[in-house]
């Protein structure tokens, strides 16, 4: 498989995740799938991975998340600034999985594959060659020789 049809699998697999899991939490997918289903489920998930947080930011902290999950999830699908994006990401998916390890066991990192996506957005940001991105259509910065 060459590393262009690589990049292309990661940006999608990413990014599309990311919108999945929002569009779960807006209830935009059928109850036999859903994981949270609508907005105050995706909250209380929230509120028991990351129980040292009072309990007042809960809800400016899912809504963060998701904010960043719909910023990221739309750049890397377009690929704007995809290194950037991947990057972030990376870390955020981090997060995520160390908040679940702390607060209810480092098995449902690994069972969801949140350490995967998180290894595997790290990845895509090392790739630098364009494809199917519209970072391609922008004009690039020649340095000064």
């Amino acid at each position: 498989m060459q590393k262009k049809s690589v990049k292309l699998f990661l940006r999608l697999a990413i990014s599309l995740s990311f919108l999945s899991a929002v569009a779960d939490r807006f209830g935009m997918w059928e109850e036999e799938v859903s994981v949270w289903g609508n907005w105050q489920s995706f909250v209380d998930y929230t509120a028991v991975i990351n129980p040292w947080m009072p309990t007042s930011v809960i809800p400016t902290l899912a809504a963060i998340a998701t904010v960043a999950e719909i910023v990221f999830g739309v750049f890397l699908l377009i690929g704007y600034k995809t290194e950037l994006f991947a990057k972030l990401s990376g870390i955020l998916l981090l997060i995520f999985a160390l908040c679940m390890t702390f607060s209810i066991g480092i098995k449902s990192g690994f069972d969801y594959s949140v350490f995967t996506a998180s290894a595997a957005a790290f990845g895509l940001g090392l790739i630098k060659e364009k494809y199917l991105e519209v970072d391609s259509l922008r004009p690039r910065k020649r340095l000064l020789e």
